[in-house]
């Protein structure tokens, strides 16, 4: 008996396998050669939009370092024809800056130390505590959220009068300790840790207030980076509460300062230079702040992930 061997298809009916692998390299070249394109696409646009919003605090630098009729006449260019430093002068021996800056900072400290413990301590009441209308109070805080503060500038104005804080640091610091979107940030933030993790505190016998302080609060540290550098900047850069809350030039803050510059009141001419630096130098303490908290900032998952 015999047997008859397999046929064999002939060369052209088989794919060779050495053609094969090229085709797969090439396809995976072209794919590569799209991803790349698409990164440095986005780079590119990226680069774009930051120039954009880098482009007039780089106008300020340089109109600061100008004359007032170069910054006039030519106030988008870069590199100044001649550098000068009178505005900077002037900021700092005829105008009370520095005035301005020390009633910035102590009115920013006290005001971002209180909203850092008030919003803190109010959303974890929010969060943990039991009682009765909690619902209701919390309804509340959101729709404060959806008011617009200039709707509330006058109101203030009449409850400083009355209680005869008008004119005050006091009055200036103290409407400010603790705003509604403070207190939803820590709310939502309580949230998301587990009760569990109190437990043993409480079986140990730890009260509210102790397991708050020493249990919850050091878990919430990304949230209470964000309302420390929330509350900072918006104190920082207030104005419309400091306009009615004060009206003696010792209490002006910079916001009030550099804005009286800008309307003219405190000299003749444009004076652009003079109120660059001031913007120049008033900008300083909150680009600091975000370039050491940036990596710090509250994401939306990170409640999750503790929890």
């Amino acid at each position: 008996m015999t047997t008859t061997a397999p046929e064999v298809p002939s060369a052209p009916d088989r794919e060779p396998a050495t053609g094969r692998a090229p085709r797969i390299l090439k396809r995976r070249k072209r794919v590569g050669a799209k991803a790349r394109s698409g990164i440095l696409l986005g780079y590119l646009i990226l680069i774009g939009l930051a120039l954009i919003y880098i482009y007039p605090f780089l106008i300020s630098i340089a109109g600061s370092f100008k004359t007032d009729a170069e910054a006039t006449q030519s106030g988008l260019s870069l590199i100044p024809e001649t550098i000068t430093f009178a505005a900077y002068e002037r900021l700092f021996t005829r105008e009370p800056f520095a005035l301005w800056a020390g009633n910035s900072m102590l009115v920013a400290v006290c005001v971002t130390i209180g909203r850092v413990l008030f919003d803190s301590m109010a959303g974890y009441a929010l969060s943990r505590l039991r009682f009765r209308g909690r619902t209701i109070i919390f309804a509340a805080f959101i729709a404060v959220l959806s008011v617009p503060g200039v709707v509330l500038l006058i109101p203030r104005f009449l409850i400083l009068s009355e209680l005869g804080l008008y004119d005050t640091y006091g009055g200036m610091i103290i409407p400010l300790l603790s705003t509604a979107a403070g207190v939803f940030i820590m709310k939502q933030f309580f949230d998301s840790i587990s009760e569990s993790i109190e437990e043993a505190a409480k079986i140990d016998g730890a009260g509210t207030f102790r397991r708050f302080w020493s249990v919850v609060l050091p878990m919430a540290t990304p949230a209470l980076v964000t309302i420390f550098i929330l509350s900072f900047q918006g104190s920082w850069n207030e104005l419309g509460h400091f306009i009615v809350a004060r009206q003696s030039p010792e209490l002006n803050t910079l916001t009030v300062g550099v804005a009286q510059l800008v309307s003219g009141q405190l000299g003749a001419g444009n004076q652009y230079p003079l109120q660059l630096a001031a913007a120049v130098l008033m900008s300083i303490p909150v680009v600091v702040l975000f370039f050491i908290f940036q990596r710090r900032i509250m994401n939306t998952t990170a409640g999750a992930e503790k929890g």
